[in-house]
């Protein structure tokens, strides 16, 4: 059993190489969010529970960024812990009450000083280190305090954290125990009630820390792919944040034969279907009393016959009532996925001032380059979406969507289509045999729908946006998206033209992939599309930041990220004046000094751009590579403000197990 969502097969040598809306006046760009965080912390994963990524800290700004220097350096303890996958410590931390907050993939929770990065408490879960965990990852804690407890009272602030074996753990902030009221002696169990249980643990995960809204967490969970066809089921649950009682659970996959989705699931099996779960981040509108859930593919990814129909609620922004778990309403993103496009990136909810009116919209960036902004109360597209004619499939018993949503106004962050003269080499062998892979393929541009002679698939299943997400500049109403820009082929092979167990002893990690989807008669085959000297055959910039004004919905900047001449110096003369851009994973944020902050890159980097103009301002040297997103905070109004981030993502970007902090010289 393998996990696909954020393995990459053949990236380690490609990477390193590539290295009618509803209106009303609002006060700010937190408008309808509930009680705003004081300015200076950072208390939930995206700044706030809106996962706006703004925080509005001017202390550091365009005109000093280029004096930050390195404050202080955590470490962990847990570089070079042997897994059976790689671990990836992607967690951003909190700061709340004097206090930062973080978690590691293996299991622990941490209380640092946040002027000096000292240690105070950890904990540990003991997770299965040993197990073979597909995504072995952890994007940090969240956090509750209970006012009606009283001061003092142990547990009245909470530390909620989540733990690759799909448990929840609640501690107290101030020393890091348990609280053994919540759940079983402070733990909540998620692999218990589920529709379809997983078939062995590591089938089930949790990766991301849960929302917190109205005294519940809201929490999704991570199901491998392409295992089954009835895969480990989706299920999002709300638990009391004080006992740890289930309050409601919401399935992806209908289950009511009245509920209006239930009829765009076809076929005997369709409503046993599983996954199309959520492993992102969830937002939340305490005001509106709204959870915002990004839900991904069903099971499995590259072949729906089983699960014919649209698949509503599946690659969908879903919008539920707190309180209740009920749909208020639903958006989906790719109808009958078949490409493995999550709706990776956490939903942002913004305000943005249109026609001399505040909206409260929801921004949504996805894997197949597209970013929906979308009316917060109704889900309405705010920018126009038409639906698009797309390939058909070739395959006996698929059923793909005719169309798929694009956008209209606001242009694709990524690369919709390969042609066969935009294929690129280093020299001229290399772009002779990218076209020679290529020639052979289905190659329609974006949905061309899987086939038996291989599909060219752009974006790639890691994108277009990814699950670094966006950061939204309120004053200046743009929106600022990571993004990759490779090919990959897929292939579906009958099963009896392949014997799997050889395929896949012979699997190379810089090569094909394969993986046995049962319930279907297909292996799945894919890899990247790369040329004899690991570079790949899409055009440069390989990634990219880009900045959407959402005023006129029109792209406000594009720029390489990341500049692959730094770990391969042959490719120094290519890579100016404009650098070529890497292979990234990791979010930015964005601040009231004018700021774009962003690792995510392979290379071992923190960089700071002009979130204006995207004129690279500063970049700070790194330990390791960030595949992170930072964050920022201010422990007191008049102290420094300080730059974090985690450093050790693995695969391309390396060991390692630092906490870096940078702050302007004193």
């Amino acid at each position: 059993m393998r996990h696909l969502r954020h393995r990459l097969p053949g990236v380690v040598a490609l990477a390193a190489a590539a290295t009618a809306a509803c209106m009303r006046p609002v006060s700010g760009p937190a408008a309808g969010a509930g009680p705003p965080a004081p300015a200076g912390e950072w208390p939930a994963y995206g700044h706030d529970p809106l996962g706006s990524r703004f925080s509005p800290l001017t202390q550091i700004n365009r005109e000093n960024v280029a004096r930050l220097t390195l404050a202080w350096t955590y470490r962990t303890g847990e570089a070079g812990v042997h897994t059976q996958q790689p671990a990836k410590f992607e967690a951003t931390p909190l700061m709340v009450d004097a206090t930062l907050y973080l978690s590691t993939p293996f299991g622990r929770a941490i209380a640092l000083d946040p002027a000096t990065g000292r240690e105070r408490w950890s904990y540990d879960a003991h997770p299965n280190r040993g197990g073979n965990w597909g995504d072995f990852a952890n994007r940090g804690v969240s956090t509750w305090l209970d006012q009606a407890a009283p001061l003092g009272t142990p547990c009245r602030r909470r530390i909620f954290l989540p733990t690759v074996d799909a448990r929840i753990i609640a501690l107290d902030a101030g020393t890091g125990r348990p609280c053994r009221a919540f759940g079983d002696s402070g733990t909540v169990y998620l692999t218990r009630g589920l529709r379809n249980p997983p078939f062995e643990a590591e089938e089930y995960a949790l990766t991301s820390p849960p929302a917190v809204i109205h005294g519940l967490i809201v929490t999704g969970s991570a199901v491998a792919d392409n295992n089954r066809t009835n895969a480990a089921s989706g299920e999002v649950r709300a638990y009391d944040a004080r006992s740890g009682a289930l309050r409601w659970s919401w399935d992806p996959v209908p289950r009511d034969s009245a509920d209006p989705a239930w009829r765009t699931w076809r076929g005997p099996m369709a409503h046993t279907t599983g996954a199309a779960n959520v492993w992102s981040v969830i937002a939340v509108d305490s005001a509106r009393d709204l959870v915002f859930l990004p839900t991904t593919s069903p099971s499995p990814d590259y072949f729906g016959g089983e699960r014919n129909g649209d698949n509503r609620y599946a690659n969908s922004v879903v919008a539920l009532r707190a309180s209740t778990g009920s749909v208020v309403w639903h958006f989906q993103t790719v109808h009958h996925d078949l490409w493995d496009y999550d709706n990776a990136a956490p939903p942002a909810l913004v305000t943005l001032v249109r026609d001399g009116r505040a909206v409260d919209v929801v921004l949504q960036a996805t894997k197949t380059g597209q970013l929906f902004v979308l009316d917060r109360d109704s889900g309405t597209p705010i920018f126009p979406v038409a639906e698009r004619p797309v390939p058909r499939t070739t395959l006996i018993g698929e059923h793909p969507s005719p169309t798929q949503p694009v956008n209209s106004v606001i242009p694709a962050l990524s690369l919709q289509a390969l042609s066969l003269d935009s294929v690129w080499g280093l020299t001229p062998a290399d772009r002779e045999a990218c076209l020679a892979q290529i020639r052979p393929l289905r190659n329609e541009g974006v949905f061309t729908p899987p086939s038996l002679e291989g599909t060219l698939v752009i974006p790639s299943n890691v994108g277009g946006a990814h699950w670094g997400g966006l950061a939204y500049d309120p004053q200046r109403q743009v929106a600022v998206v990571p993004v990759n820009r490779f090919a990959s082929m897929v292939q579906l092979i009958p099963l009896d033209q392949i014997d799997t167990a050889e395929a896949r002893r012979n699997e190379s990690r810089l090569g094909d992939q394969y993986t046995r989807m049962h319930g279907t008669p297909y292996v799945m085959r894919r890899r990247f599309l790369k040329s004899p000297s690991s570079l790949p055959c899409s055009p440069p910039p390989w990634g990219s930041l880009v900045a959407i004004n959402l005023t006129t919905g029109a792209r406000a900047w594009d720029v390489p990220l990341g500049d692959p001449a730094t770990l391969r110096p042959d490719l120094a003369a290519v890579s100016r004046p404009k650098p070529l851009g890497t292979l990234n994973l990791g979010g930015p944020i964005v601040t009231a000094g004018g700021l774009v902050f962003i690792g995510a890159s392979i290379e071992h980097v923190l960089r700071a751009f002009d979130v204006e103009t995207g004129r690279e301002l500063w970049h700070g040297a790194l330990p390791g590579g960030a595949r992170a997103t930072p964050m920022t905070y201010q422990v007191t109004p008049e102290g420094r403000q300080f730059l974090v981030v985690a450093v050790g993502g693995s695969e391309d970007w390396g060991e390692g197990d630092y906490v870096v902090a940078f702050a302007l010289a004193p």
